[in-house]
């Protein structure tokens, strides 16, 4: 579904076209906004904008303006570039809290520099995304705000665990407040601007949501059950770390033997590359991936739900097929 330059082929050459205009527009547009201001603030908050990365939220934004009589406009473009700005921002402070030494193939600003330096260019871009929302409306803002705070809600319930509530309940509340909380609000934004119809808006608003919640999920699975070859990941990154996703707390509730036998080495991170062999060969005994497909096909079907109720025209099509190429992931 991506050609090698970066395009997502979206089944029309006239909307492929139409959305890597506007992604070309986006990506423009962050750099002008950033580069501004003194130079050793600027440098650092292009660092990681410059790694790159998939762009998806802007797209998602741009899809979703197709369903307005404003496909793409300034307004969009802006909107579009803010909800970018605050994704980014929030890598630079996620890197802090997971002490991660790469991101996006590049060294991440907190092993480069330090924490401190990490986190204000994080705290830049949230006040670049800010004053592009002042040009925008005072909805965009108030929209904003309920966003941002279930991203913080989301990392604040990641960093202090489960607790005594349901492990799976836990995990899919994160998931849905840190990572699929932005790609629902591109959607929405992209289709306020555009002059969308309240009820597409919100349609699409839980289409990014769901398509969000597939997303990770579908990550989590490949981060398990991937062969190194395919996905040049290397197997069991989560487990190192001590995360554990939706496969592995599927397989950890299971009354069996392999259940038992995981519940006893899951305990922690995993040190040994000794331990991970042997929690990734009874990962595989389980039904965590099954039992987590089927959850990722129960997202699939809202998603076809959601889609039913809007025009169904070539976006709408686009929609239908990034949902299901991101299900095809998995293998």
């Amino acid at each position: 579904m991506s050609n090698g330059d970066n395009t997502v082929d979206l089944g029309d050459p006239q909307l492929t076209a139409r959305v890597a205009e506007g992604v070309a527009a986006v990506e423009a547009r962050l750099y002008k906004e950033i580069d501004r201001g003194e130079s050793f603030v600027s440098e650092k908050a292009l660092h990681l904008t410059a790694a790159g990365g998939k762009r998806f939220r802007p797209m998602m934004a741009l899809l979703a303006s197709e369903y307005g009589e404003r496909p793409g406009c300034p307004d969009v473009i802006t909107a579009a570039t803010s909800v970018e700005m605050v994704h980014v921002a929030t890598l630079y402070h996620d890197d802090v809290m997971d002490e991660a030494d790469r991101r996006r193939g590049v060294q991440s600003a907190n092993s480069r520099w330090s924490n401190s330096v990490a986190i204000l260019a994080g705290d830049a871009l949230l006040a670049h995304a800010s004053r592009l929302m002042s040009q925008l409306d005072t909805h965009t803002v108030a929209h904003f705000a309920d966003t941002f705070e279930e991203l913080v809600t989301g990392q604040m319930r990641e960093t202090i665990g489960a607790g005594e509530a349901n492990a799976i309940e836990h995990y899919t509340a994160v998931i849905r407040e840190k990572t699929a909380v932005l790609i629902a609000s591109a959607a929405y934004l992209g289709a306020y601007h555009s002059g969308a119809t309240l009820e597409h808006a919100t349609a699409l608003h839980k289409i990014g949501s769901l398509v969000g919640m597939i997303f990770q999920i579908v990550d989590d699975i490949i981060d398990i059950f991937s062969d190194p070859k395919d996905s040049g990941k290397t197997p069991g990154t989560d487990l190192r770390e001590g995360v554990f996703t939706l496969p592995v707390l599927y397989a950890l509730e299971e009354d069996t033997p392999v259940g038992e036998e995981l519940r006893g080495l899951l305990t922690g991170p995993l040190t040994s590359d000794a331990a991970v062999d042997r929690a990734l060969e009874l990962l595989h005994a389980s039904t965590g991936r099954q039992q987590a497909l089927d959850a990722v096909q129960g997202y699939l079907d809202e998603v076809e739900h959601e889609l039913d109720s809007l025009p169904q025209n070539s976006a709408t099509a686009a929609l239908r097929q990034l949902a299901e190429y991101t299900v095809k992931r998995v293998g």
